[in-house]
């Protein structure tokens, strides 16, 4: 790589410091563009990080190649994503032929870390998907070749970027409420939303290692910048009992059921044109059905889960998810010292609206431009006082605003300071990661999980202690 022409993502120890990357992480050169290459060509992948990028950032970036073991989906993402690099199966033959600045990472969960690994250990820094990995043996292989290699590892998460969570930091931040002694968090994920996990690969743990890790690190990595500390402990309890063979009939697939005038849950794929084009017309390839059966037996992974965890700090979190709920939503309340935060997002009869809970996640996921600003409400409870209401500008498309926040700063902003440090690396996607496959390893043993017995990662109290 020429480091002269791209100062990308300086080498530091991810192992012993918090920083995500370093503020000069994207010193671009004015007359060279970023050499980028995209393994896993998903929806995710061609969508958040390759259309949008081409579209947005095409003056200071490039894609000169794309690699994913189905030849359809890859000629797929060509067209859609509005690129002419080449193409290939092989991800070894990519980094030879390309060599290129960044390897953006969106391929099965399970298999992040092999290319993870094998991007740093070659030379190259990675952006990775979340979650970072599935199982704490991989987990630690990430850390080890990121310490090694003396590269850097970016993990996008969105969440953090939306102005309503980074709210809720500065409050926290502000000791608004003093410290933070305990915290209750519970997510639902709708029939709409909840249902696709268990349809996808997803539903297997050995794929995406449960919604321990695939969905709930998303929460587990605000909960841990929220409260500015780490998990030492995780007790969890969980099972399957809606989705899977709980039910008491199944068929091959939507598409071809006995079932579809009779089952609630019923997806007709062939409405969707663009699942039709990049899954449905590329079956043949790899075999993946993107319409699964919500109740074939092979589904292991847990559909009502619960968690308490203890930080580093003596603060103590009660976490919720739900996957088969009549709406869609998040409630959160922090205790401290001097008061109480309660926050809570798309609660539909909070604000007595009529919601269309089947367009939410289509809404939530959509790349476009974003809907009209909202305003959204955060309660402030002081002690012996009345409570307040804080007003918070939000949008609705892309993840609340943060899809776009998160990419500006990786390919506008790197050198801006953040007094929320919303940028994440590898500790941040490793820490998030370990709540859940503690919690996962919890259900399992019956035992309370200690976070040090995962990898060698040692937590801190705070931060930027």
């Amino acid at each position: 790589m020429d480091v002269t022409r791209r100062k990308f993502l300086t080498s530091l120890s991810m192992l012993a410091a918090y920083t995500a990357f370093p503020l000069s992480s994207f010193d671009f050169d004015s007359t060279k563009k970023l050499r980028i290459v995209l393994v896993g060509t998903g929806i995710r992948g061609i969508s958040f990080w390759g259309k949008r990028l081409v579209q947005e950032y095409s003056d200071i970036l490039e894609f000169v190649g794309l690699s994913d073991i189905n030849p359809g989906r890859l000629e797929y993402a060509k067209k859609f994503m509005g690129v002419n690099c080449p193409t290939f199966a092989n991800f070894d033959d990519m980094l030879k032929k390309t060599k290129p600045d960044l390897i953006i990472v969106t391929t099965k969960d399970s298999t992040h870390h092999q290319f993870i690994v094998k991007g740093l250990e070659s030379g190259y820094d990675v952006l990775t998907e979340k979650p970072m990995t599935t199982d704490e043996n991989k987990c630690q292989e990430i850390l080890n070749a990121e310490k090694k290699s003396g590269k850097n590892l970016i993990v996008g998460f969105n969440y953090r970027w939306s102005p309503y969570s980074t709210k809720i930091k500065e409050l926290l931040a502000n000791n608004t409420i003093g410290k933070i002694t305990s915290v209750d968090f519970h997510w639902y994920l709708n029939t709409y939303h909840g249902a696709s996990y268990f349809r996808r690969w997803h539903g297997q743990k050995e794929s995406g290692g449960s919604l321990w890790v695939h969905k709930a690190t998303h929460h587990f990595d605000l909960l841990n910048w929220w409260l500015d500390s780490d998990p030492t402990e995780v007790f969890a309890l969980g099972d399957l009992e809606h989705y899977g063979k709980a039910n008491p009939f199944r068929g091959k697939n939507c598409r071809n059921c006995d079932h579809k005038t009779t089952c609630d849950y019923y997806y007709d794929i062939t409405k969707d044109q663009q699942a039709m084009d990049l899954y449905v017309a590329n079956e043949k390839y790899d075999g993946y059905i993107r319409d699964n059966c919500l109740f074939r037996e092979e589904i292991d992974i847990y559909d009502k889960m619960s968690a308490q965890i203890k930080y580093a700090n003596n603060a103590i979190v009660n976490y919720s998810l739900t996957t088969y709920s009549p709406f869609e939503g998040w409630r959160l309340a922090f205790n401290g010292t001097k008061g109480r935060i309660e926050a809570s997002l798309d609660i539909p009869y909070d604000k007595k609206t009529k919601v269309d809970q089947a367009e939410m996640h289509a809404k939530e996921m959509e790349q476009s431009a974003l809907e009209e600003a909202n305003h959204e409400t955060i309660i402030v409870h002081k002690l012996w006082k009345d409570f307040e209401k804080v007003t918070v500008p939000t949008e609705k498309g892309g993840h609340g605003g943060g899809d776009q926040r998160l990419h500006d700063k990786i390919f506008r902003t790197a050198g801006t300071a953040d007094p929320y440090e919303r940028s994440a690396g590898s500790r941040d996607g490793a820490m998030s990661v370990l709540i859940g496959i503690a919690a996962r390893n919890s259900i399992e043993t019956g035992n309370p999980i200690k976070i040090t017995d995962l990898t060698d990662l040692t937590p801190m109290p705070n931060r930027d202690k």
